[in-house]
């Protein structure tokens, strides 16, 4: 049955899970950005290492666990170097889909790229390493805890 109490249980964890990880991620990558491109952020200074983030990320980081449980399972046997661009095709839909939703509702996208090897303001292709780096964290740590939590 899909949707018994167990079942439940470990659906909002695995959410909860990925909602504060990819924060954290966010996090630690903008405050990184800032240092390395010299771009104080929430006006402080640069060594106070500040990052940010947007609570609306939090639902945006929630689809992870249900993308992986409707992908993952299917490309499980593709070579690791071919399912990584898939998944970060995966994310660049994501995040345009999600940015242009939230331009839409509020009248911008929290994350607007102005630089970069970006489109439209809501992707940056220049970010597909670090994308490539963060969907190989991301189905490890999905295999890693899903085998573990109670079910």
């Amino acid at each position: 049955m899909p949707f018994t109490k167990n079942r439940r249980a470990h659906t909002f964890f695995m959410i909860l899970f990925f909602v504060c990880l990819g924060m954290t991620c966010e996090i630690f990558f903008t405050a990184f950005t800032a240092l390395f491109t010299q771009t104080p952020l929430c006006n402080k200074p640069l060594g106070a290492m500040a990052g940010t983030t947007y609570v609306w990320m939090a639902f945006v980081y929630a689809i992870i666990p249900i993308l992986g449980i409707l992908f993952y399972d299917k490309v499980k046997n593709i070579p690791f170097w071919l399912r990584l661009p898939m998944y970060v095709c995966i994310i660049y839909a994501v995040e345009f889909t999600s940015g242009y939703i939230l331009t839409l509702i509020t009248g911008s996208c929290p994350w607007e790229y102005k630089t970069g090897w970006q489109i439209m303001g809501l992707i940056r292709l220049d970010y597909f390493p670090a994308w490539l780096f963060f969907a190989w964290m991301i189905e490890r740590l999905y295999v890693f805890v899903n085998a573990r939590v109670i079910r």
